[in-house]
């Protein structure tokens, strides 16, 4: 799988599938989508133009802001079948569905079961790895950014089992206040700064995680430590944290360039885009992030199934 990601926003667009491949069609001479290069298709529409195909089995994540695409039921399956997840956003632009494949793994049953029976001493240690990741990885992103971890790096040896000491929000307080240096600043969802383009990222993040999940045979809405009866991707939420900060650190740069309160426009989307889709050095290999997070969901299959004691969540 080439782990494409594509956002449908700046124009009307028609989506069919023929012959494995999706086929995008949109009004005006033919463009390329964010991240995305391809050649035209050869079949003719009444209302779009031909414009740009590729693979199913290369899509990862399919985003569509714009109200007036429009698709056939063949696309929503097909996505699935391959892997891949979609993405449906408001009229703001921010997302607000996610469609996610219901296969995933050959022993996705046995897996469910054994998720599903997992003890809360192992749920806890598994918490305690992924938060200590986190905070780790916010405090290295603030060394690169500023020089300065904010003495996170430090806080994060003090995490235990569950994070009973609520490690994570301190880190949290200390992480936001040094990333953007604005004493004013709150992660806030509903606030109309910086806030909506960590909304989008995340959200693309989540469904790169939540299709790595279920890839490995778990059922995304049991979580480890995220428990809502309204979330059906609690488990993607848990293991999603340690990679935020990749975000985080395309919404520096952009800043750099524009005010806090600025469109999300093509240009933004593509640079945040840019950011999940590129190779991330481990240990002298370039791996994309589809690649290091399916390692992670992996290594979470086993550990809820009693098979190891550490997730990799490796340093990137």
């Amino acid at each position: 799988m080439t782990d494409r990601i594509i956002d449908i926003a700046d124009e009307p667009a028609s989506l069919s599938v023929h012959l494995g491949r999706l086929v995008i069609r949109r009004r005006g001479p033919p463009r390329t989508y964010p991240l995305f290069e391809g050649g035209s298709d050869g079949t003719d529409d009444t209302d779009f133009e031909p414009t740009v195909t590729l693979p199913l089995t290369d899509l990862a994540v399919l985003v569509v802001s714009n109200p007036q695409v429009h698709y056939t039921h063949a696309v929503v399956a097909g996505i699935a079948s391959a892997g891949g997840a979609m993405i449906a956003c408001n009229e703001k632009h921010l997302p607000v569905g996610m469609l996610l494949p219901l296969e995933g793994h050959f022993t996705q049953s046995e897996r469910f079961a054994k998720q599903a029976q997992a003890s809360a001493p192992t749920c806890k240690q598994i918490w305690k790895q992924i938060v200590k990741a986190k905070v780790r990885a916010q405090g290295r992103l603030l060394v690169e950014l500023h020089g300065d971890d904010a003495g996170l790096i430090v806080l994060a040896k003090r995490v235990t089992s569950g994070d009973t000491s609520n490690i994570e929000a301190q880190a949290s307080r200390k992480y936001w206040l040094a990333l953007f240096k604005d004493p004013a600043f709150r992660r806030d969802r509903d606030e109309p700064d910086q806030n909506r383009i960590l909304n989008y990222g995340y959200a693309v993040l989540r469904a790169i995680v939540a299709r790595a999940v279920c890839a490995a045979g778990l059922h995304p809405s049991l979580g480890v430590h995220h428990h809502n009866r309204y979330d059906a991707y609690c488990l993607a939420d848990d293991l999603m944290e340690p990679f935020r900060p990749i975000v985080d650190r395309a919404v520096v740069k952009w800043l750099e360039t524009h005010e806090p309160d600025a469109p999300l426009d093509r240009e933004g989307k593509a640079a945040l885009l840019e950011s999940l889709t590129r190779r991330f050095d481990l240990g002298g290999e370039k791996r994309t992030l589809f690649d290091i997070v399916t390692r992670a969901a992996s290594s979470l299959a086993d550990v809820l199934a009693g098979e190891r004691k550490s997730l990799v969540l490796p340093e990137i």
